[in-house]
């Protein structure tokens, strides 16, 4: 070879090989990357780009490919196959050693292994790994780790390349291997539409291109039992508990490209296998997916059997209890607040309902006052960890979230806390209920001993939970369980702008305008044009809002935004904010799309129960650790800790869309709304935005959007049975 040469269609390829000095690029998801390799008789290292699934500093590459000069980027070698192989060199291991690739080895440990056992370190890691504990340094503890990790890391790359060899991304890879460990290929080849079920972050459309690899028929049946329960699964990520049974064969028929006949012919397997449940809802038959159908159907059976009888406290009388409460803590009950602890006193499940400023937490208070003092097992319990904190706050006594007090156990992978195992209580109150949705619902009701009363607050005009049902407005539909509706607004609470705001929006009137140049909390700033939306949300954020108002752009200040998609979606603004408010930190790890800093802003996407963090907690991020491959992100004091390959179940968190902030309260909370948000402007979209804010509440967008936002109430009730089935056990 006498040196590199532009490439033309005629000339041969070439081979290459080095060991790689630095990853200059990688994506996971498609493999692609941009390598320096150092490259034996050059002085200089050669720019090389290629895909693989998984690659590090000190791995040498063995390259077939051609060159070609790039008018940005020069002379690049550009590899049509490149493989890795574990480097050779004492120096190629040291680095690759020291890059974190295997847990318990950064530069230090890297140093002394190779000056140990030089060019045989792999060897001894493998198949000799008790010499590693005559070095310094190193006990049975790092051994075990390092040795743990080097096999993971061998298994984690063989599901890489098979990944990436029937054309899907590797980023998943290590969260494939935690699922199903070393038979991994195995199990994925079986049925490769185990991983849409399976695994978080793998959709159904990434299995298919893995089955279709595979030879699995486009027709076959194991493809549309699949697409069948892939097709619910996204309706019920919308809310939804079941589908009516002929839309969803056509939508999946529709969504496979494949004939109405085969489609019916799978959801009859999927139900005698009892993955699908056949149900009437308005007499209409529906589909619902098994553990929908049972949490369902708990639930209903949960509170039918905590509504009869008296209440564990014996009966009260009211005409004392409500002027000796009064008298204890200084307040006034006003007369739908005095009927509500009547209510409350003589029931055992009772709902309480309302919006801000109308006296739920006094009200809620006194109940308990009264009750305390006849001696009573009081337990308190909220959805997230900051509704349980504000409810310690509010009542001066312990709440936790519904999932500790449920105590999870990771063994099992369930609640220690049921049926069989009940909580030791006589009332549970749980707050913020609306969060609620049909699975924790029916947990939460099973661990309720019989003899317990139940008290459920909530606002029932706030946006529904995340996950499927409509708890709370289905209880309330239903008739059967006695209910208070708060409405009046208390004086203390009329000088607040953010809550007459709230409740003429959920009326349907437009917000008051701010007159006069007295500090206001509740602010709408006009804008024409997405853009212009943009560049004042920025401005109030890094300018006007800490200028006027001394709160931390960053501690206090949310932005709510009703999209994740476009650019005043959640993912642009965050990408945006993260570069004005945190750009320079270091050291920061890039995994799943998404940069990663100390003092970045995050949120959990998902329920973690090992780690105690929920879908919708937000922290910041405190540490970033590349020597042992770990961030550690602080939520509400207390310290979390993620493996790298964990980060997909954690997002930027400057801006979340409003259904995640749902239970939560900020400082200050700033909402973008745009004609382009159309589909979403809804009536309880804005009301539960604006009712997240504690002491400052701007909206920024066109009078338009505004005006269908407050108009709009929606429209599409979510899919359910729960009142149905409440209403017959009444």
């Amino acid at each position: 070879m006498l040196g590199p040469m532009t490439h033309n269609d005629t000339a041969p390829q070439e081979r290459l090989s080095g060991s790689v000095e630095r990853v200059t690029f990688h994506n996971e998801e498609t493999g692609f990357c941009v390598l320096k390799v150092k490259v034996r008789g050059r002085r200089e290292p050669v720019a090389v780009i290629g895909s693989a699934a998984s690659v590090g500093p000190g791995e040498f590459v063995e390259c077939l490919g051609f060159w070609q000069n790039d008018r940005t980027h020069g002379l690049q070698f550009k590899a049509v196959q490149l493989r890795v192989v574990l480097p050779g060199t004492r120096e190629g291991i040291e680095k690759y050693l020291g890059s974190g690739m295997v847990k318990g080895i950064g530069p230090h440990f890297a140093k002394v292994l190779v000056k140990a056992f030089g060019e045989n370190v792999f060897e001894v890691i493998e198949n000799e790994p008790m010499r590693l504990l005559g070095l310094p340094g190193i006990g049975r503890k790092r051994m075990d780790m390092v040795t743990g990790a080097w096999a993971e890391q061998k298994v984690i790359r063989e599901i890489m390349v098979f990944l990436q060899s029937h054309g899907v991304g590797t980023a998943r890879a290590v969260r494939i291997y935690k699922t199903y460990g070393d038979e991994a290929i195995l199990k994925v080849t079986e049925n490769p539409y185990r991983l849409a079920l399976d695994i978080h972050g793998i959709g159904f459309k990434s299995a298919d291109v893995i089955a279709e690899r595979l030879g699995v028929a486009r027709d076959s049946l194991i493809r549309a039992r699949a697409g069948v329960r892939h097709t619910l699964q996204e309706i019920s990520n919308d809310g939804h508990c079941a589908w009516p049974g002929d839309e969803l064969a056509g939508q999946a028929a529709g969504l496979l490209e494949i004939p109405v006949p085969v489609i019916e012919e799978a959801i009859q397997e999927e139900i005698a296998e009892d993955n699908l449940v056949r149900d009437r809802i308005d007499g209409r038959e529906c589909l619902f997916l098994t553990p929908l159908h049972r949490a369902e159907t708990g639930t209903a059976a949960g509170i039918a059997r905590l509504l009869p009888g008296a209440p564990p406290w014996e009966s009260i009388d009211a005409a004392k209890a409500i002027p000796w409460v009064e008298q204890k803590t200084g307040l006034t009950l006003s007369a739908s607040q005095r009927s509500a602890v009547e209510l409350a006193l003589a029931s055992k499940v009772t709902v309480i309902t309302g919006g801000p400023g109308v006296g739920k937490t006094t009200l809620v208070n006194g109940i308990l006052r009264i009750i305390l003092a006849k001696d009573i097992r009081v337990t308190l319990c909220a959805p997230t960890g900051r509704a349980a904190k504000r409810l310690s706050e509010s009542t001066g006594l312990e709440a936790r979230t519904v999932h500790r007090l449920l105590e999870f156990d990771p063994q099992t992978f369930g609640f220690k806390r049921g049926r069989d195992n009940p909580l030791e209580t006589d009332l549970l109150v749980v707050d913020e209920s609306s969060m609620v949705d049909i699975v924790l619902a029916n947990r939460l009701l099973a661990a309720i001993p019989d003899h317990a009363a139940l008290i459920i607050v909530g606002d029932v005009d706030q946006l529904p939970s995340v996950g499927p049902g409509a708890v709370l407005a289905d209880i309330i539909d239903s008739g059967v369980v006695p209910t208070v509706r708060l409405t009046e607004i208390f004086r203390q609470a009329e000088s607040s702008r953010i809550i007459v705001n709230a409740h003429r929006i959920n009326r349907g009137e437009l917000p008051l305008k701010n007159e006069g140049t007295a500090l206001s909390d509740f602010y709408f700033i006009p804008a024409e044009t997405p853009e212009e939306i943009h560049d004042k949300v920025m401005q109030v954020i890094t300018e006007r809002i800490p200028g006027r108002f001394g709160l931390h752009p960053v501690r206090d200040i949310q932005v709510l935004t009703p999209m994740n998609r476009g650019g005043l979606g959640v993912r642009s603004l965050n990408v945006e904010l993260q570069l004005r408010l945190n750009s320079g930190a270091e050291p920061s790890v890039v995994r799943f799309g998404s940069r990663f800093a100390s003092g970045d802003k995050v949120i959990q996407t998902v329920n973690n129960y090992d780690k105690e963090v929920f879908n919708g907690d937000i922290g910041v991020v405190r540490l970033v650790d590349t020597e042992e491959g770990l961030l550690r992100v602080d939520f509400d004091g207390r310290e979390v800790e993620y493996e790298f390959g964990e980060l997909d179940e954690v997002s930027l968190a400057y801006a979340t869309s409003i259904h995640k902030s749902q239970g939560s309260e900020y400082p200050a909370v700033v909402i973008p709304l745009a004609m382009q948000h159309y589909m979403l402007l809804e009536r309880n979209l804005l009301y539960t935005a604006v009712t997240r804010g504690k002491k400052l509440v701007i909206v920024i967008g066109q009078v338009r959007a505004l005006a269908m936002a407050v108009r709009n109430r929606k429209s599409t009730r979510r899919m359910t049975k729960l009142a149905e089935r409440l209403a017959h056990t009444g």
